[in-house]
């Protein structure tokens, strides 16, 4: 209900303007409102919304930005002080883009303050903790450290501890810039996703022999001809395809259709306008048509593709301000345009060429070249293991020479008859005259017993004459 509310707030300033800049606050906040799917496949047969109940949490959608959660939770704590709500309310949207309304913020309540603070420390934790894996992942090489510091480009990261004026102002620009490129980019990453998906096909054809790629060849074709067999699909927006919804989804009759129940019946959470997610649930009949999850030639990326783009043209046609809301008078003014009577055919992705030969070229050069860094810094990295293993296999021998060495010293050692060692490995080596008291002790004058090592016995006297 805090999205849904606040963001009827900033739909009173845009409906006192004529049109919007895209870069403003709006873009922001409308896209965090309450939505709902819409029930497509049951059929209504009264126009009587159901309001919501109160205390019933509205499941929001997301918004793709990467601190998508830290901006639901700054919206939701501003919303519940008194005095930011009623500066909203008269705020223009100049107020809103020059950072006068985020000045504001130093009035608001210490509450409010104290968990605003609480939250971006909560987000700057986050953050340096990703940032650290991504640091830890590449270090091998190299840091892009320009764009590691664009994950703090939402918040003041030279203040890390208090959510200040300039928190506010940078997450409003953050987000209405990052919404509004939102479109831009997917694009080429859809490109990019259809020219790898044709690089891998033809990678794949080099692989076979001539007989096997001409049946692989037939088979391509065959399958892009038979996705391309399908019904009429209607101009998005236009009086006919809205009729289809019309009867075959809401069950009313046709000769009956009337725009403005048509709106009011399809404005599922009853805040009087279509966004985004409301109108691209009314293109799944015209989807149907093209796209079966159960056929193998028909790709479920393209059809979400293919919704996307019916919501951007009917948007680009009947969105007068920009603000990515349909009012139901910019609605009604759609269906009294030529275009929505008579609209000129709408080509399906299939019918587009998507991308250049040249493209493709360049795109399979760029791979080429990723190859080749990969393939280089697996050569080093192969290198490195092997000057890694070649030490260590260096090192244990030098070890096992170290330990031979020591055993040959002790065998030696013992072979010498080394004294004995004392308890902490010293030798024992007695003086000269406690020797020979231990000798006279140990071996007395006349025994048979062998004198000590190094003792030199004395020649016995003789008595006898001695002949020549």
């Amino acid at each position: 209900m805090m999205y849904a509310n606040f963001c009827d707030l900033v739909s009173f300033q845009m409906k006192r303007l004529s049109v919007l800049p895209q870069q403003c606050l709006l873009l922001m906040t409308c896209l965090l409102m309450a939505l709902e799917a819409v029930p497509i496949d049951i059929d209504k047969t009264k126009v009587k919304a159901e309001g919501h109940v109160e205390g019933e949490k509205v499941e929001n959608p997301d918004t793709g930005l990467y601190y998508d959660e830290y901006l639901r939770q700054v919206i939701d704590v501003l919303e519940t002080d008194k005095h930011f709500r009623e500066k909203l309310q008269t705020a223009d949207i100049e107020e809103i883009k020059s950072g006068k309304l985020s000045r504001e913020l130093d009035l608001v309540s210490h509450h409010v303050r104290t968990r605003l603070d609480e939250l971006k420390r909560q987000e700057v934790a986050r953050l340096r903790m990703l940032i650290k894996a991504k640091m830890d992942s590449v270090q091998d090489t190299g840091i892009d450290h320009q764009a590691l510091l664009k994950q703090f480009e939402h918040l003041n990261h030279q203040n890390p501890d208090t959510f200040e004026p300039k928190d506010l102002d940078m997450l409003i620009k953050a987000a209405t810039s990052d919404l509004e490129n939102y479109d831009k980019t997917r694009h080429e990453e859809f490109k990019k996703y259809e020219m790898m998906k044709e690089h891998e096909r033809r990678e794949y054809l080099k692989t076979l022999d001539e007989e096997k790629r001409k049946k692989e060849e037939s088979k391509f074709e065959e399958m892009k001809k038979k996705h391309g067999d399908h019904p009429k699909v209607h101009h998005p927006g236009s009086k006919d395809q809205l009729k289809e919804v019309w009867e075959e989804a809401d069950g009313l009759d046709p000769n009956e259709f009337d725009p403005k129940t048509f709106f009011k019946l399809h404005d599922v959470n009853n805040d009087g306008f279509l966004d985004e997610q409301e109108l691209e649930a009314l293109f799944t009949k015209e989807l149907e048509k093209v796209y079966d999850p159960k056929n193998e030639e028909d790709d479920m990326v393209e059809m979400e593709e293919e919704r996307l783009r019916m919501r951007e043209h009917v948007m680009n046609e009947v969105d007068i301000n920009k603000d990515r809301l349909v009012t139901l008078d910019e609605f009604l003014r759609a269906t009294e345009k030529k275009e929505f009577l008579e609209p000129d055919s709408w080509e399906t992705l299939d019918q587009q060429q998507l991308f250049t030969e040249d493209e493709l070229k360049e795109f399979e050069n760029h791979i080429s070249q990723q190859e080749d860094e990969l393939r280089k810094k697996a050569e080093e990295l192969q290198k490195q293991k092997e000057e890694l293993q070649r030490q260590h296999d260096q090192l244990q021998a030098q070890k096992q020479e170290l330990q031979q060495v020591v055993k040959q010293m002790e065998q030696k050692k013992l072979q010498q008859g080394s004294p004995p060692a004392g308890p902490g490995g010293e030798l024992k080596i007695q003086p000269p005259a406690e020797h020979k008291a231990a000798d006279a002790a140990q071996h007395p004058a006349g025994g048979d017993q062998p004198l000590p090592p190094g003792h030199v016995q004395e020649a016995a006297v003789r008595t006898d004459p001695v002949h020549p």
